[in-house]
């Protein structure tokens, strides 16, 4: 009785048919850039995350090869030449991809030949730059911390003696005579140096917690901007391009206005003195999310604020510790503005890292958006 009471029961209730996704649609939604190349290396196809990993429009990808976009020795083109002359699957690890209109970035590689179209090859990029980047960020966070640890020490151990020390030379300049006294005055000044960097240390301390609410980063980066444009980028040409609906920035305005302040000021010292230019971005980019380390929670850095100048570009030798304590290019600098940079992003549990070459150098910033937000673009699962 109760078998054919089931038996009855499917055959009134018929599973419903499912559609099958279009193939484009769902090589448009990868998240993974994907390319097909022809024989003559001409690009036939891109999808939109080749788009933006380019920078480039589908309509101008495909009217260009592969060669004008990495240069003619990278390893890429033995991939693809690879893959269609073995009609298999090539994966690749590890390439350092760069030419003309991509600065050098560490991708894998896998090329597969297209059985429909002889000759012609997918790509795909699969970046590792981002999770080196934020391993970075992360050591470049215990080197902030290390500044914080001797920048109690400093304060301790240096600034009292140094009162001291000025103290005893104020004594001494009432009795000395003129010549003496240029000496005391130099010690005076020395002493005055020093404890200006160790105050400008103690900024590392721990020792304020960093109270956070909603902030409109795009009134953060209009008052930078205005303080900028009547200081020291009176001579810089500012570009905004903004997305009007990003949603408010969980952070501390005050320390918010200060690294993008430092970040502009940088700008404008790297742009040339005619034609010098900054271009400031803000976006959302959706799956950016990061480990807090220690704990199990995940913390979403949606928010992208971008600084961009037209300068000479960042050396080489520096690219591996630009946010490290007391690394400058200035002849006068201290080095400690990028670490402090590096800190305060860090307390907000963001991430800060740069692409640069001659002529464009980028500094991304990568923030966590406020809760009620937060909820409403990623449900229950944001907790």
């Amino acid at each position: 009785m109760m078998a054919r009471s089931w038996t009855a029961f499917r055959s009134v209730v018929k599973p419903s048919r499912r559609v099958a996704p279009d193939s484009n649609s769902v090589v448009a939604a990868l998240a993974i850039p994907v390319l097909v190349v022809d024989e003559a290396m001409r690009i036939r196809f891109a999808n939109p995350a080749a788009e933006q990993f380019f920078q480039q429009g589908s309509s101008v990808l495909c009217s260009v090869g592969l060669e004008d976009l990495v240069s003619d020795d990278n390893p890429i083109f033995a991939v693809v030449r690879s893959a269609a002359e073995s009609s298999a699957s090539v994966f690749e690890h590890a390439i350092d991809l760069h030419g003309p209109r991509v600065h050098h970035r560490s991708v894998s590689i896998q090329a597969a030949a297209l059985p429909e179209q002889s000759g012609s090859v997918v790509l795909s990029i699969f970046e590792t730059s981002m999770a080196h980047r934020i391993d970075r960020q992360l050591t470049h966070r215990h080197a902030a911390r290390s500044v914080t640890a001797m920048a109690a020490i400093l304060a301790h151990e240096v600034k009292n003696p140094l009162s001291g020390i000025r103290g005893a030379a104020q004594l001494l300049e009432e009795t000395a005579n003129a010549s003496d006294q240029q000496l005391t005055r130099l010690i005076c000044e020395e002493t005055d140096r020093i404890c200006a960097l160790v105050d400008r240390m103690d900024l590392f301390s721990d020792s304020w917690p960093l109270e956070r609410e909603p902030v409109n980063i795009h009134q953060v980066l209009e008052r930078v901007r205005k303080l900028a444009g009547s200081g020291f980028a009176r001579h810089i040409r500012f570009i905004e391009s903004y997305d009007p609906s990003l949603p408010p920035v969980y952070g501390n305005r005050d320390r918010l206005v200060q690294v993008f302040l430092n970040l502009v000021k940088n700008a404008a010292e790297a742009a040339p003195a005619e034609g010098g230019e900054i271009t400031l971005t803000t976006a959302f980019q959706h799956g950016v999310r990061l480990a807090v380390p220690g704990t199990d929670t995940r913390v979403h850095l949606p928010l992208v604020v971008s600084v961009q100048d037209n300068g000479s570009g960042i050396p080489e030798d520096l690219s591996g510790h630009l946010f490290d304590p007391f690394v400058t290019t200035k002849p006068s600098g201290t080095g400690l503005g990028l670490a402090l940079v590096a800190k305060i992003i860090g307390d907000h549990g963001g991430v800060i890292e740069f692409d640069t070459l001659p002529r464009r150098t980028i500094f991304r910033v990568f923030l966590p958006m406020e809760a009620a937000a937060l909820t409403d673009e990623y449900g229950d699962q944001a907790q």
